[in-house]
């Protein structure tokens, strides 16, 4: 047997053993619509063979994640396990502008704004003239 083949596995099957993506079908339908790169290119077949050191991007809901393949999964264990079949290479969220102003929130269900509320909200939206 030859111990220095090089071990593939299915890129949907990978993002649910590697607690990427909730389930495997999810993780189908993620690649098929166009949210999962490999190697930098676009890929919509849910079949992909995977090798340690391909590189994922997965655009996700609320962010991008950036993944280093090192090793094929043999199951969907804990998250502790799940952690060794990558490396995370996500970049780190850069910090706010402080010259940017920051925009008022309001509470949610507290209805719609007075006049008054718009026009506090127009000054600060305004340019300084």
């Amino acid at each position: 047997m030859n111990t220095s083949a090089v071990v593939f596995q299915r890129l949907d099957k990978w993002l649910f053993f590697a607690r990427a993506i909730k389930s495997r079908t999810l993780a189908a339908k993620h690649v098929i619509a166009g949210h999962v790169r490999v190697n930098g290119n676009k890929v919509d077949d849910p079949a992909k063979r995977l090798q340690p050191g391909d590189t994922l991007t997965i655009t996700l809901e609320r962010d991008v994640r950036v993944l280093q393949v090192i090793s094929p999964g043999i199951r969907r264990g804990p998250f502790s396990e799940a952690s060794q079949l990558y490396l995370d290479l996500t970049p780190q969220p850069t910090a706010r502008d402080p010259a940017m102003p920051v925009l008022p929130e309001r509470d949610a269900g507290s209805g719609r704004p007075t006049k008054k509320d718009r026009r506090e909200f127009e000054r600060m939206r305004a340019p300084e003239t």
